[in-house]
């Protein structure tokens, strides 16, 4: 494909649809992560008590266990109104709204508990958001868009980050404190992010629900309801049983079957391959507060300024896939990931200087942006349409669940450690990624 033709897929309608659901995808996330951590050290939380916070985002790692459900089970009136992706979509949407306004009411320094409960209600409800947005994704275009896709949600994805980090951080210190904490400022800042999953709601209502010939499926689970029926089940159990094995075990059989012993490669690589990225995101908020940065500078790099490099390495990391095949970037993607947490470690050597922050950021940034747009084209690539919301939901809750456990114990390891061990660590943890792209890239020939 020469290099018009790759870029003159983010023409595409469907390319600019990713857009505006890779905005409402994004939003949440820094909002029980990044943003949140920031707000918890400012409310004197201890850094290993918002290491242990941030498991309130394993949810997103265990999305697995209802995305049968939400691939196939309707929801009263809203699936017959909207259908069954759509009505998931608006449904999720609104808990996260309702969920983000809790959080803005639950000070931390008075009730940390009630702060988490609403975090976890927001976590759950993104995670169950993000399956019903990848099978969209999955189901409304052919392979060939599917990198631009990509790229496209990834810029969404990272303008939200830049609305729940720099957005939410300016409003916090406009409202409230630029440099000491201020509870009235935090409430109005998420507040505001709750009206920004609007974006997510008008997109939801003005989409269409895309086609998907599900005939194949449901003839299978009829014939083995009426097979339980005919073998003395009541009714209702064999339909039920017939459901679980069609909705649960099919699309896991699937995979395995397709792939053999290899999808266990597989699932390795998908397992570690954002591990030294997610462990050093938990602490990186933490870092910048103890190195003296005011919310101003720190909105103004890392949320600002970063997350527009993360817009062009994921733009970039799009057309580097269409040129050079994703098994390819995704090996260059890991390589820059692991190196850049080294230049962590050197800024937490050298002091609070604004221009090498900037420097740091935006090689961290575009790095982070080539290695996940080839990542979510690779785990778009492994999927079966006829089951992509609960195939993409294993694949991407097996991407975060180890980082995210491991990320927990970032705080300990800081306090015991240092900053600057602490991030040399974070990078060794990512070489081995590099072995496994390679196995994979030799045992699974004629993937991408």
């Amino acid at each position: 494909m020469k290099w018009q033709q790759s870029l003159s897929l983010y023409t595409e309608r469907r390319v600019l649809v990713m857009l505006a659901l890779g905005f409402s995808s994004g939003l949440p996330l820094l909002l029980v992560f990044g943003t949140l951590s920031f707000w918890l050290r400012e409310a004197g939380v201890s850094r290993t008590s918002i290491g242990f916070f941030s498991w309130v985002a394993l949810a997103y790692g265990v999305k697995w266990l209802w995305s049968p459900l939400v691939d196939r089970m309707p929801l009263p009136l809203l699936s017959r109104l909207m259908g069954r992706r759509r009505s998931w979509m608006l449904f999720s949407q609104l808990v996260i709204m309702a969920a983000l306004a809790g959080m803005a009411v639950s000070d931390p320094t008075a009730n940390l508990t009630q702060l988490a409960l609403f975090a976890l209600a927001v976590a759950f409800a993104s995670a169950t958001q993000d399956i019903v947005i990848d099978a969209y994704r999955i189901e409304s275009a052919p392979e060939r868009l599917q990198g631009a896709l990509a790229a496209a949600y990834m810029t969404g994805y990272r303008l939200a980050m830049i609305m729940a980090g720099a957005g939410a951080l300016a409003i916090a210190a406009w409202a409230g404190s630029d440099t000491g904490y201020d509870m009235g400022g935090w409430r109005i800042a998420y507040l505001a992010m709750a009206g920004c999953m609007v974006v997510g709601v008008i997109t939801c209502l003005l989409l269409h629900e895309p086609n998907v010939d599900l005939s194949e499926q449901q003839r299978v689970q009829h014939e083995h309801k009426q097979q339980l029926i005919s073998h003395g089940w009541p009714r209702w159990l064999a339909g039920l049983a017939a459901f679980g094995k069609s909705a649960v075990v099919s699309p896991f059989a699937d995979f395995f079957r397709r792939y053999g012993w290899n999808a266990l490669l597989i699932l390795g690589l998908i397992a570690s391959y954002r591990i030294a990225d997610v462990v050093m995101g938990v602490m990186a908020n933490p870092f910048y507060v103890d190195m003296g940065f005011s919310k101003t500078e720190i909105a103004t790099v890392t949320k600002v300024y970063g997350v527009i490099m993360t817009l062009a390495g994921a733009a970039l990391g799009g057309v580097l896939v269409g040129r050079f095949g994703t098994l390819r970037i995704l090996m260059l993607g890991a390589l820059l990931t692991a190196g850049t947490n080294l230049l962590f470690a050197l800024m937490s050597q050298m002091g609070p200087d604004v221009r090498l922050l900037t420097v740091i950021i935006s090689l961290d940034n575009l790095s982070a942006g080539i290695a996940t747009a080839a990542f979510v084209t690779y785990l778009s690539s492994l999927t079966n349409v006829a089951f992509s919301a609960t195939q993409y939901a294993l694949f991407s809750s097996v991407m975060l669940l180890l980082p995210k456990f491991m990320a927990g114990f970032s705080g300990l390891a800081v306090d015991s450690m240092g900053y600057a061990v602490f991030f040399t660590g974070t990078a060794a943890i990512g070489l081995p990624v590099l072995v496994l792209i390679a196995m994979v890239t030799r045992r699974v020939p004629g993937k991408l």
